[in-house]
């Protein structure tokens, strides 16, 4: 028996999992690090924490699987993306704290470059939106607020990475600066099309080139870990940010295969194939993968509000205790009878793209209940989702077939039979739900000839459950109606001033 150990670095908590060659789980280790928050909208990690945990599970969870350094055959790492972290290169100390993807300081900056109509011109050399959300202003704002750092970078001294970046530098001690194509079209630095740091784009963002890692495929020996870290020392051999991950662990890996994560908020991802589809209901066009030369593209939507309407009605509400009571209070009911819930508390994401919507409560009578609200609550789960298949159809012209699942909340049976009554295809539920980091051990795997193809992993691919459409077609026209309406209510809530 062969063995992949998969980093799975996450924005709470850094992750290992070791799978063996039939994909299921061996040994695992979680250890949760610091959340920085400096200012309001500011989020930060310390890179050095996150080595060390990632570090600690690495090697905790090859010793709970039974196993030594010397049994495992590749590493692949999966991480938060767009999370941003410049170094010395000569001592290999952060230089400040990662600015976490979560970051709003430079969402003024953005703003100026709208103004200055450079939006279409990321769009297009990106496929991303101008937002604080991705790497490229986080690393001027470093280089010109970190006293210092704009001289550093400019004589070559310092190093910028994503999370990937980093951990397989500190792996390495220093003997790599490498990113995968997935992380790098992450950046709003790299040109999706043509396959490199866009120099037109640097410029705007005065970032020098020098600082930027060598772009890498997701699936390919790319050296060992350095001697003395582990017993032995193993081949680095696959990175993909972790949604693009989840996609690939879900084998979604023909164009119109789609998958669905429920997580606090809900990612969705279609693979498009060989071309890069231009969105035209804001989604993003991101790279998914890349493969024996091959480059595999996707598009991506975005939920802000998933899981997250259950933690609300536990911790805001007290409707239910624990987050696991909520499919029996809503499944005591038939339906929310007409009540719907649209969780707005930041805003909508994708494909509405309305930061001043707030939460809104619509249809309520004195015959509304707790349960009728907890079912409200799991459908708008659904109806967001849905809303997010209906536009990567109409941008990618692909038909879904069937959503792949995974995440927390996949485990709610109530809302994946939902699920699939509004689409209208069947809802998949793979029996192993830890896709993202299955993903990196798959392309590790494949890196290094733990498996020969992509073909004998999709053999592997086992159903726990799958959820097919039973709805009256005309009942949910119906309740997307209400829904649409509800949307209404809640868009434009505020102003902007407000």
């Amino acid at each position: 028996m062969k063995y992949v150990l998969a980093l799975d670095q996450g924005t709470t908590s850094s992750r290992a999992l070791i799978f063996d060659q039939t994909g299921q789980i061996v040994g695992v280790s979680q250890r949760e690090f610091d959340q920085i928050f400096p200012e309001s909208g500011w989020v930060e990690h310390n890179a050095d924490e996150i080595w060390e945990s990632q570090y600690a599970v690495a090697k905790e969870a090859i010793r709970k699987a039974g196993l030594s350094a010397s049994d495992i055959s590749a590493i692949g790492i999966t991480n938060q993306r767009e999370t941003t972290v410049v170094w010395d290169r000569n001592s290999g100390d952060p230089i400040c704290n990662a600015i976490v993807w979560q970051d709003r300081r430079t969402a003024g900056y953005c703003d100026q470059l709208k103004a200055q109509g450079l939006e279409a011109e990321f769009r297009q050399r990106t496929g991303l939106v101008v937002d604080a959300y991705f790497s490229g202003t986080k690393v001027r704002w470093i280089l010109e607020n970190v006293e210092g750092a704009r001289e550093r970078a400019e004589d070559g001294s310092l190093a910028f990475g994503t999370i990937d970046s980093w951990l397989v530098w500190k792996l390495t001690e220093g003997a790599l600066h490498i990113t995968d194509v997935s992380n790098a079209s992450r950046t709003l630095m790299y040109n999706i099309h043509d396959l490199q740091w866009d120099e037109t784009l640097l410029e705007v963002l005065s970032v020098p080139s020098s600082m930027l890692p060598d772009v890498r495929q997701s699936s390919e020996v790319y050296g060992s870990t350095a001697s003395g870290l582990f017993e032995a020392d193993i081949p680095i051999a696959g990175i993909a940010g972790d949604q693009q991950s989840a996609l690939f662990g879900q084998l979604c890996t023909q164009p119109g295969m789609v998958k669905n994560t429920y997580g606090t908020g809900c990612f969705m991802l279609v693979n498009t194939g060989a071309d890069p589809v231009a969105s035209h209901n804001n989604l993003l066009t991101t790279i998914a993968w890349q493969l024996d030369g091959e480059t595999t593209y996707a598009l991506e939507g975005s939920v802000f509000i998933g899981g997250a309407v259950v933690q609300w009605l536990r911790d805001g509400l007290g409707l239910i205790q624990d987050s696991g009571e909520v499919e029996a209070l809503a499944g005591s009911v038939e339906g929310s009878d007409g009540v719907y819930l649209v969780p707005a508390f930041t805003g909508l994401g994708a494909p509405h793209w309305d930061p001043y919507a707030r939460g809104t409560i619509v249809g309520l009578t004195r015959g509304s209940s707790a349960a009728h609200l907890a079912r409200a609550a799991l459908e708008s789960i659904a109806f967001q989702s849905a809303d997010l298949v209906h536009s990567m159809e109409a941008d990618s012209g692909v038909p879904v077939r069937e959503l792949r699942v995974d995440g927390g909340a996949a485990a709610n049976n109530l809302l994946m039979q939902f699920q699939a009554d509004l689409l209208g295809v069947p809802v998949v539920r793979p029996t192993v739900l830890e896709t993202t980091a299955l993903g990196a051990a798959y392309l590790a795997g494949l890196g290094v000839g733990v498996w020969p193809n992509t073909s004998a992993l999709a053999e592997q691919w086992q159903v726990d459950r799958r959820f097919d459409p039973s709805m009256d077609r005309g009942e949910v026209d119906r309740l997307v109606v209400g829904w649409n309406r509800a949307l209404q209510r809640a868009r434009g809530w505020l102003t902007p001033d407000s």
